[in-house]
């Protein structure tokens, strides 16, 4: 199935899905020491012959070159799309509204054991190609272990209701780190509310500044977090200008920008951690 043939109903939860499968495959490559060992064979290989590319980056500092982002973008597609087509229709169509009025619960975190139940009509290939990106052990391992924590987000973000309206400072239509406006974003704290108690009583910043949020992408909000801990964020990163002073956040942004989507377009989305 093909992104565009996704229903209009399902599209927006369907990008949602995609971008955080796309925030993990980036995680995992941008890793220190974490590039999957058949990168250069990537899994689309064995359904057609594709360009080599690049070497990819191992961190952020050394972003990928146009063909190692474009062979990104396409590969987590077809994966999401995929994947999102075997899950249960009430779970393609989950939101607040759906989830609060319905008798199906889908505990948090998911359990490896049920994610395998809720992928159970997936297409062998699938797991097959994840299993030879991830350099995974067995086909259960790229199954239970990739796939728990994604579904478990996307559930999560999905029965999230709406923030409240001052929350979204105004009307952002783009990351503001990479600058993508075609994909979903979410609201990340400047000053991460896990020391929001410590920064008031240490006198780092005055309490109405505790609220400041900006609005990032799956993938750079989960960068900016692996960057920095919660005290660093809070004392020297809590402005988009101050992020966007580093070269990492830099290098990252330049990279990740590069990524296209095919197909459906995502609009910005509500919700947010």
């Amino acid at each position: 199935m093909n992104p565009s043939e996704i229903p209009d109903e399902y599209s927006a939860n369907y990008s949602e899905f995609r971008d955080i499968l796309s925030a993990v495959l980036i995680e995992k490559l941008t890793a220190p020491s974490t590039v999957p060992k058949n990168h250069h064979t990537s899994p689309k290989t064995k359904r057609r012959a594709k360009r080599s590319s690049s070497t990819t980056p191992s961190s952020p500092a050394a972003p990928a070159t146009d063909n190692d982002a474009e062979d990104l973008a396409e590969f987590t597609e077809y994966i999401a799309t995929s994947v999102f087509s075997a899950l249960p229709k009430d779970l393609q169509s989950l939101s607040h509204r759906t989830f609060s009025s319905s008798v199906s619960t889908y505990p948090l975190p998911l359990s490896p054991e049920t994610v395998s139940s809720l992928l159970v009509s997936l297409d062998p290939s699938i797991l097959d190609s994840l299993t030879t990106y991830l350099s995974a052990d067995n086909e259960e391992e790229a199954l239970t272990t990739f796939f728990t924590p994604i579904l478990s987000a996307y559930i999560s973000h999905a029965i999230t209701p709406p923030p409240a309206p001052s929350s979204t400072r105004g009307k952002v239509t783009e990351c503001e780190i990479c600058g993508r406006d075609w994909i979903n974003l979410t609201y990340h704290h400047l000053i991460p509310r896990m020391v929001h108690d410590k920064v008031v009583k240490r006198g780092w910043h005055p309490a109405e500044d505790l609220q400041n949020v900006a609005w990032l992408c799956g993938a750079c909000h989960g960068f900016v977090h692996r960057f920095a801990g919660h005290e660093d964020l809070a004392r020297r990163y809590y402005t988009v200008e101050l992020l966007l002073r580093e070269e990492k956040i830099q290098g990252f942004a330049d990279w990740v920008g590069r990524l296209r989507w095919k197909g459906l377009g995502a609009g910005r989305s509500r919700r947010g951690p």
